[in-house]
């Protein structure tokens, strides 16, 4: 079939963009029709006619300057700025320029082939009224160290790569010499090399074949590799650790507070193996208790400069994935010397306190320790004892809990906010396959542990930050909480409201969480249970590392930092280091150090976040997978303009309905009102809705889940592999939703609001 010819309008069309790159690339000195005809070799009458005509429509629209008849230069000049390049697989490539927070688009052809985290040196456009600016790279400033990840093809002299970033719209040249034996099917890890002007694909180098592709290994170091987190532990860092001794000598006891003879003991998880923390209780003369939150004493052993420290510093935390976790200490630190096994010496740094039975802390002690546990529990072990009042130790964990409830108590009623959402876990067989789904939810074994560690973690940050009047207190370690986004909380305060309920988004912070916390209680078990917990959640702001302390919206503290888990934060270390520090009376360390040490642990912390949720996203894909075509009831956990995302209420995962297979209707998304609206029917679709669907698709590449609606008007189809029809006014928009779906799950983020105050498009340069 011939090619279908331009039409005058398409040609006209192209014609002004390629005057407005002229425009916005020449000298700022007025040009007329024929030089501009000349420049553009725009040599044929009629398309000099055409310049003429584009000319005038320019200077009206508010481009151009006729600045003496006949003659015009561009009205607003273009800036010089330097920014982060953001790169994406869908080609709306774009820069966050570092004077403000806009991403200014950058067309392909004018991005020098900058990667996704590169620091540029840009031009934006002179802007035309009514239109978005665009910018140009013309400068690579630094280049961001970054891998890609996908699938290997092998050809016979040269090999390439399909990634699965969403960074590259295209796949990477690999020489025959830089393979690194890889073969077709190979999961593999890429660095880009060198991506030649006139080249349409980088080449790149493998730098580690993970194993082939679909296999569990490979695919869960393909996550952490995806998010830049190391995935194998260096030897030389393994070497070292493994030739630290305990010693735990005369010396070293006589220098702590021995607790040895304290019944001590640790409550954790059952496939627990890295024990941060020990409790310890015993009954004063005086009728109060003695309690201790003992934390494994790492920076004993783990000494300033050494390439442990280092590697420790750069991991910053441990990483929790769906099967496994990467400890940030190598295992015979984090498994061994330093976790409280028991009835094992250990070297530990505790508070210890003094409460009397109304749970009131009458002095507290921080203070190197050493300890003992009697006694591992598991969460399950200890939760039977608080229920039946029997098992060993039943008093004296009976008395924590006793003390724990009432701190938990008063905490709430001092403002602190009570989230309480159960974790999805899944049971894997020895080659990586899910094979079922179970909960992970907060008793009151867990509930125990966490009161003491928060009251260890906030009474550390007092007793750095709270000083005398008139005093500077030293430089800190804090864990902030900033108040909400006030927008968002009127969001979902709007919300409550059309369920009947009311929350205040105004006054102190301590009467506005208490407000969020009856809220919470009388909607559980209620239809609305799932959308209004969800919406409070996603209207508070992260919690960050930091040493501008400003307390701890949340919780409510003033004063609050991490102690407890220096097994598997960095932060924590830092902390202890800074304690031992200042309570031998040393002076206040560079605070510009520590803060950039803060953002990177902040940094890590989200990365690491991100890469929990890739990887129980690859499992939820995995295991329904094995499930397609069957029904299952779920509540609307998301409403986007590219569908519905439903969670499901027997095993917690979450997918997709594709607006495009919502055949009934034409949907709109309403974003206020989180919800999807029939243009013809009137049909809706909102957040916190109960919904049937079925599995339709299982994309384990994309980790990606579509789901089919099941209802009176599209009954479960026990063939259905694709979902429903799409309509002819749904194909339309399709492919551009498909990526904006996949930047959104990709990145693990709710998409923006989008400005209601921007006006058109922007300007495309072709």
């Amino acid at each position: 079939m011939a090619k279908k010819s331009a039409s005058p309008k398409e040609i006209k069309e192209t014609l002004q963009g390629v005057i407005i790159d002229f425009f916005n690339n020449e000298e700022n000195v007025p040009y007329n029709y024929k030089q501009v005809s000349a420049a553009i070799n725009a040599n044929t009458p009629k398309k000099r006619a055409d310049v003429v005509e584009i000319l005038e429509e320019l200077a009206l629209d508010g481009f151009l300057n006729e600045v003496t008849p006949g003659k015009f230069k561009a009205k607003q000049r273009g800036s010089l700025s330097e920014g982060k390049f953001i790169r994406r697989s869908n080609g709306k490539n774009s820069v966050l320029i570092d004077e403000g927070d806009e991403a200014i688009f950058v067309a392909e052809r004018n991005s020098l082939h900058a990667l996704n985290g590169d620091r540029v040196k840009v031009h934006i456009s002179a802007k035309r009224k009514g239109c978005e600016p665009e910018a140009e790279v013309i400068e690579i400033i630094e280049k961001h160290d970054q891998v890609f990840i996908g699938t290997l093809h092998v050809e016979k002299y040269f090999a390439h790569l399909v990634t699965d970033s969403k960074f590259l719209a295209t796949d990477i040249f690999i020489p025959k010499n830089k393979q690194k034996g890889g073969k077709t099917g190979d999961k593999a890890i890429v660095k880009i090399i060198e991506w030649p002007d006139d080249a349409n694909s980088p080449v790149g180098e493998v730098i580690d074949i993970l194993g082939e592709t679909g296999d569990n290994n490979a695919e869960i170091h393909a996550i952490l590799a995806e998010f830049g987190l190391p995935y194998k532990y260096p030897e030389a860092v393994v070497t070292a650790a493994e030739k630290i001794d305990a010693g735990i000598t005369p010396e070293v006891i006589a220098a702590r507070r021995d607790m040895r003879n304290s019944l001590t003991f640790t409550i954790d998880p059952r496939d627990a193996k890295d024990f941060d923390d020990a409790i310890s209780i015993e009954k004063l003369d005086n009728g109060n208790w003695q309690v201790g939150v003992h934390i494994a004493d790492v920076t004993h052993y783990v000494t300033t400069d050494s390439i442990i420290e280092k590697e420790a510093e750069s991991r910053a935390t441990s990483v929790y994935l769906v099967d496994r976790v990467v400890p940030m200490l190598p295992e015979h630190l984090s498994n061994g010397i330093c976790s409280l096994r028991p009835d094992e010496e250990k070297l530990t740094f505790s508070c210890v306190f003094e409460m009397n039975d109304d749970a009131k802390v009458i002095k507290s002690d921080i203070c190197r320790t050493v300890t003992m546990s009697n006694r591992r529990f598991t969460y399950e072990e200890a939760q039977d004892i608080i229920e039946t009042g029997k098992g060993d130790y039943a008093t004296e964990i009976l008395a924590l809990d006793h003390l724990a409830k009432v701190l938990r108590k008063r905490r709430y009623d001092e403002g602190s906010i009570e989230f309480d959402r159960c974790e999805v876990r899944f049971d894997i067989d020895e080659t990586g396959r899910p094979v079922s789904v179970f909960f992970k939810e907060s008793k009151d074994a867990n509930k125990l542990v966490e009161e003491f560690m928060l009251l260890a973690n906030r009474t550390v940050a007092e007793f750095v930050g709270r000083v005398g009047r008139g005093k500077k207190p030293k430089a800190f370690v804090y864990r902030v909480h900033d108040m909400p986004d006030p927008e968002k909380m009127n969001n979902f305060a709007e919300i409550a409201r059309q369920f009947g309920h009311k929350v205040k988004t105004t006054g102190k912070s301590a009467d506005v969480n208490k407000s969020i916390n009856s809220l919470l209680v009388d909607i559980k078990g209620h239809g609305e249970d799932n959308l209004l917990s969800t919406l409070a959640i996603r209207s508070m702001a992260k919690a960050v590392y930091t040493t501008q302390n400003i307390g701890h919206y949340g919780l409510a503290f003033d004063y609050y930092t991490h102690f407890t888990s220096p097994i598997r934060r960095y932060p924590d270390m830092m902390v202890h280091r800074l304690l031992d520090k200042y309570i031998n009376g040393g002076r206040s360390v560079n605070v510009e150090k520590l803060e950039e040490e803060c953002k990177h642990s902040s940094e890590m912390e989200q990365l690491a976040a991100s890469a929990e949720r890739a990887s129980i996203k690859y499992k939820q894909v995995e295991y329904l997978g094995e499930r397609l075509g069957q029904v299952y009831d779920g509540v609307i956990s998301g409403v986007t303009e590219w569908g519905l995302y439903v969670e499901l209420n027997e095993n917690k995962c979450e997918g997709l309905v594709p607006i495009r297979d919502l055949a009934d209707d034409y949907y709109e998304f309403d974003e206020k009102n989180y919800c999807l609206i029939g243009r013809r029917k009137k049909g809706r679709y909102r957040l916190g809705d109960n919904i049937t669907i079925q599995i339709a698709r299982a994309d384990l590449l994309k980790k990606q889940l579509d789901f089919a609606l099941v209802d009176d008007e599209h009954p479960a189809n026990p063939k259905l592999k694709g979902g429903s029809p799409i309509t002819n006014s749904n194909r339309q928009r399709s492919k551009r939703l498909d990526s904006e779906r996949s930047k959104y799950e990709n990145a693990s983020i709710r998409p923006k609001k989008k400005d209601k105050n921007k006006k058109g498009k922007s300007q495309k340069r072709r």
